[in-house]
């Protein structure tokens, strides 16, 4: 019971040293650290409001082009320069979503742990003391009472 109780306290000291693993705590390097920043940077609306003011100034000769030009400019130019800013966008709500969640779960993990670390404490006390009962009392059942279990000869006791 101890061995169980000592790797409990152990499991809950390192995971309140480590805690929650989030993507903002994910060590990636410079590079890592590098393309970061610039999703930070292009997922955001205003990039996206940016990147379509940017491929609208090239329309007009899209249009004149023909129908050619015009569904190459709506697929190369307007998809791609504007989707992928909102697709980012979408991305980073979903992964600050996720993060929340993973922070609750691991509030919830870490509540479990200390309620099973109390439990056990508890039960190591409740085994401790009804060890100490049973020395003192011994194996003689309190004055007044009649034993519990079968009478000797194995029939019931007396009523």
């Amino acid at each position: 019971m101890e061995d169980i109780m000592g790797d409990v306290e152990q499991h809950i000291a390192r995971r309140k040293e480590h805690g929650v693993h989030t993507t903002a705590r994910e060590h990636t390097g410079f590079n890592g650290w590098l393309a970061v920043n610039i999703t930070n940077l292009v997922a955001t609306m205003w990039c996206a409001y940016a990147f379509t003011i940017l491929a609208l100034i090239s329309l007009p000769e899209a249009i004149k082009g023909g129908t050619g030009p015009l569904v190459a400019w709506i697929a190369q130019t307007f998809l791609q320069l504007v989707l992928l800013s909102i697709i980012m966008v979408g991305q980073k709500v979903a992964s600050d979503a996720s993060d929340k969640q993973a922070l609750q779960t691991y509030k919830d993990a870490e509540a479990l742990l200390e309620i099973t670390n109390a439990v056990h404490k508890l039960l190591k006390t409740n085994t401790e003391l009804t060890q100490q009962i049973h020395r003192v009392m011994g194996d003689k059942a309190p004055s007044g009472t009649a034993p519990i279990g079968p009478a000797p000869g194995g029939a019931a006791p007396a009523q």
